[in-house]
């Protein structure tokens, strides 16, 4: 089972959307019927659904559950209520990595045979590899989806759901934003406030702004952003890449000699201790001292291989850079214009927004925010549109 997993070989049966190949058991196909299906439960999180949403809207839509399609395609009776999802197989769909494309295997294992009960093994100690099968969804969305599944978003009681919710964040002490509505109120005042705020009883300040602020802020960034690499896409590109890597270029040199050293000093460890231990053998050396010396030796080599593995690192990251570059700038070629913002809008671009505390010392109520995007976190964007200025409840004129 080891050697059959490690060989890039499926160890359980296709999921839903996918089906065996005739001419290959061991190779996946898509599932006409059920490909779809995936794909817009993937699209509906990116929108900012929750399983349960996700749940409701396909029931809603007539879609068959897993268990009702296999049955019609068998002759075999139909569940009771065909089309009723629950939102656990919608969340285990969410899950599954394999719609990227991949093989990802030994996900779980058990401590004994004796024990049933499997744990979810950690991701450096799967196997994953791509590109074995057709994919259904990019390897981004799967990780965008994964992201916005760690915020929790709940429907309120106005049966409203903030726009920005589990993107927001307080810039001293980054705790999230809740979002705060109620019945009462038309939508002007809604607003987001630090968690830690309490009502003044907690050990943050409240770090309040208004949805409607947010949005005009959001939407005037992006906008402006887009405008700008448009303008000059190949400057903007190469720019990007230069800015990205222009810290690594200075002490690239550096980094090969001292990967070299540490190499070399690794295969002289791995001597030392051959041959302290034919000392210990021969009783040349205690065991006591052979003992303190092999610790010290395998704590000089873990430390090495550690920073081999961070020397090395700068290739990947290097190649991370330029994917990332081109993501962001098929998200522009998807959406040329943008008239209002919508959750997958603001999924797709945003990644985190960071509210600071308001500044009163000029007299006028003025708030920081900055816009972290989604695969141009570092990237340096000139402000090329003028502040946001909007109207508070109250006639006071509020600048973020």
């Amino acid at each position: 089972m080891k050697a059959k997993g490690t060989n890039g070989k499926h160890l359980g049966g296709p999921p839903y959307g996918y089906r065996a190949d005739p001419q290959d058991k061991d190779h996946w196909i898509l599932d006409e019927d059920a490909a779809p299906v995936v794909k817009l439960i993937f699209d509906l999180a990116i929108a900012g659904k929750g399983p349960s949403q996700i749940a409701r809207i396909l029931e809603a839509d007539g879609v068959l559950t897993t268990k009702a399609l296999y049955a019609q395609r068998k002759g075999k009776p139909m569940p009771e209520r065909p089309c009723h999802w629950v939102e656990q197989s919608v969340a285990g769909i969410l899950e599954r990595m394999e719609y990227t494309g991949c093989v990802c295997n030994f996900k779980t294992y058990s401590k004994s045979y004796k024990l049933k009960k499997r744990i979810p093994n950690a991701p450096e100690d799967m196997f994953i590899l791509p590109d074995t099968q057709e994919a259904i969804i990019t390897q981004e969305q799967w990780d965008r989806v994964q992201e916005l599944r760690q915020h929790k978003r709940r429907m309120t009681k106005a049966e409203r759901q903030g726009l920005f919710s589990g993107l927001v964040v307080c810039a001293d002490c980054g705790s999230k934003l809740h979002f705060a509505t109620c019945k009462n109120f038309d939508g002007k005042q809604d607003h987001y406030v630090c968690a830690k705020y309490k009502s003044g009883r907690g050990t943050c300040s409240a770090h309040y702004i208004r949805e409607d602020v947010l949005r005009d802020v959001v939407l005037e960034r992006i906008r402006a952003v887009t405008e700008y690499i448009r303008a000059d896409v190949e400057g903007f590109q190469e720019d990007w890449l230069m800015c990205q890597r222009e810290e690594q270029e200075k002490s690239i040199r550096e980094d090969k000699r001292r990967l070299e050293k540490a190499k070399k000093r690794l295969a002289d460890i791995d001597k030392l201790i051959t041959r302290i231990y034919e000392d210990m053998v021969l009783g040349n050396l205690s065991q006591e001292r052979y003992q303190k010396m092999l610790e010290s030796y395998e704590a000089e080599q873990a430390a090495l291989n550690n920073e081999v593995i961070g020397l090395e690192d700068w290739v990947a990251t290097r190649e991370e850079m330029e994917d990332n570059v081109d993501q962001f700038l098929a998200l522009l070629e998807k959406y040329v214009d943008i008239p209002e913002l919508t959750p997958t809008i603001v999924n797709e671009f945003v990644k985190q927004i960071i509210v600071y505390a308001p500044d009163k010392s000029s007299g006028k109520r003025t708030q920081k925010v900055k816009i972290v995007f989604n695969f141009l976190e570092e990237v340096e964007v000139p402000e090329i549109s003028e502040p946001v200025i909007t109207q508070t409840t109250y006639g006071r004129r509020k600048t973020a």
